[in-house]
């Protein structure tokens, strides 16, 4: 049984079969799951489902989808796991540059693919592993976990539900050092088996929107060899 029984998954994958191995799947665990085949209907059912998580397919029909994965993640906070048969590297790098939360390849475990819907709702329904509500506010950077907002330079900026946890337990502990698999298993609440390099590209998303609207906020520093830190002196 899922950990939060009104969790509803969104599977978008334009083969019958897998669709339909999926629904079934995920039903049988408790979840509430639709299915579409293609990028147009993904969009119309997300506006009237409001899923909390989407299984999205790369290749879709009648769109990419590294596309529609930007496109959800630029207009909303969903989750959104990919799962493809694109096994390169840069696939899975493109796939989290364009706000995945995790990416698994096909042909795939259905029990891992449930250890991983459930470890990224676990996450996104406010992950107990996490600091507190506090409001934290820096020079001109202010992140707001009661609204789950960024501010930058007066400007209120979108984070993907991933980025903003990242960015947050950084914040959270200014000049501390944290290791790739400490930040993960921390964000994630268990322990992490999916690719390190997630956290790589998450950080790189995250200075990007920092960096371009501010040179006084504090950044993420990469400490060699270990992992980041969020550097305040």
């Amino acid at each position: 049984m899922p950990l939060f029984p009104a969790n509803k998954i969104l599977v978008v994958e334009d083969e019958q079969a897998i669709s339909n191995l999926l629904v079934k799947f995920l039903a049988n665990k408790g979840y509430e799951v639709i299915a579409a085949s293609d990028g147009r209907s993904c969009l119309k059912l997300f506006n009237s489902f409001v899923p909390d998580l989407i299984i999205l397919d790369l290749n879709l029909p009648d769109v990419s989808g590294f596309q529609l994965c930007q496109q959800l993640q630029n207009s909303s906070d969903v989750c959104i796991l990919i799962l493809s048969g694109l096994d390169d590297t840069r696939d899975k790098i493109k796939g989290f540059r364009q706000g995945a939360d995790d990416y698994l390849t096909k042909p795939f475990d259905l029990e891992e693919l449930a250890y991983r819907v459930e470890a990224i709702l676990r996450r996104a329904n406010k992950n107990p592993q996490l600091p507190s509500d506090q409001c934290l506010i820096f020079p001109q950077l202010t992140v707001d976990p009661s609204m789950r907002e960024v501010t930058i330079n007066e400007e209120k900026v979108h984070f993907t539900s991933l980025e903003f946890d990242i960015l947050y337990l950084l914040a959270s502990g200014p000049n501390q050092t944290w290791s790739r698999l400490e930040l993960l298993n921390k964000i994630w609440g268990t322990e992490y088996t999916g690719d390190m390099r997630l956290v790589d590209v998450h950080v790189g998303q995250i200075r990007r929107k920092i960096q371009s609207r501010s040179t006084e906020a504090p950044m993420i520093e990469t400490v060699r060899g270990i992992g980041y830190r969020f550097r305040t002196n």
